[in-house]
């Protein structure tokens, strides 16, 4: 199965961005979890980092669990 995944998000110099793939989801691997790595991978070309305001992952809002993904350490 394939989703679109959009992230919204507030770069350091205050512009409003959205950036959109389109990912496999593959084995058991959740939504959340990909968004996640691709924010991750947004931020790499972000120099001075980067605010996400908004995610979406095949039309629903995931916004809260890819943030609380995000602060989860990795074990």
């Amino acid at each position: 199965m394939t989703i679109i995944i959009e992230i919204h998000y507030i770069s350091a110099s205050g512009n409003k961005v959205l950036q959109q793939g389109e990912f496999k989801l593959t084995g058991r691997k959740k939504p959340e979890q990909l968004a996640l790595d691709f924010w991750k991978q947004i931020q790499c070309d972000l120099p001075y980092g980067g605010e996400i305001q908004k995610v979406i992952a095949a039309g629903e809002n995931i916004t809260e669990k890819v943030m609380e993904l995000e602060k989860t350490p990795l074990d």
